[in-house]
């Protein structure tokens, strides 16, 4: 299928460019998404969160009061969770929350997106990601014309300095290299926008 490719200096067209049914063609499908997205948020979660248990926190051991005559309860230890200083009882400890997802399943949830963003019209194919100066107003100007004010730019590495300078002020605007693409970010914005490189890159990768 033919899609139509703009330039961030020219307006109109400027050329066009032939997608992968195989890679922009499927038929999305929200619960693999769902399944994806779920996979990649647990996965950044650091997991470092910890409270001392009772065998943590210091403090003798002994039994510190009598098991009978004083009328209140037979405690073992100044330790436990009802004391102040005690230990915590059944909080969170350190682990990862990391789950487990097929390769195939993560590879078919890109395409998914992919697809997706075709579908819904909110695929930009970009002739290429340069400025001649580091303007955030200048980038921030021709966005707009473009109508991709809310936009993951996904280009075949790292976009030369002038751009990256130019939309780290643009709080709505991610800038990734074609390696780092994923579900959650391309999902998250409203519009994605790959560079020719960059989807000359993805098609391959997926041939």
């Amino acid at each position: 299928m033919k899609h139509p490719v703009v330039a961030l200096e020219k307006d109109g067209e400027v050329g066009s460019v032939e997608l992968d049914e195989k890679v922009f063609g499927l038929d999305p499908r929200e619960d693999i998404l769902q399944r994806m997205v779920v996979y990649q948020l647990a996965k950044r979660r650091a997991g470092t969160h910890v409270v001392q248990t009772r065998s943590m926190v210091s403090g003798t051991g002994a039994k510190w009061g009598s098991q009978k005559g004083s009328g209140r309860a037979r405690h073992g230890s100044r330790k436990t969770n009802v004391f102040r200083g005690g230990g915590k009882a059944h909080g969170p400890v350190m682990r990862s929350h990391a789950i487990g997802l097929p390769r195939k399943v993560r590879t078919l949830a890109l395409r998914h997106a992919l697809s997706e963003k075709l579908r819904r019209k909110q695929l930009v194919i970009l002739q290429e990601a340069r400025l001649d100066k580091p303007k955030t107003s200048l980038l921030w100007s021709r966005l707009q014309r473009l109508q991709t004010q809310n936009a993951l730019i996904v280009d075949i590495e790292e976009p030369e300095p002038n751009f990256c300078l130019a939309a780290r002020n643009l709080p709505h605007v991610s800038i990734l290299p074609v390696a780092g693409i994923n579900v959650y970010d391309i999902l998250r914005r409203d519009k994605l926008v790959l560079t020719q490189a960059a989807l000359g890159s993805l098609q391959e990768r997926f041939a």
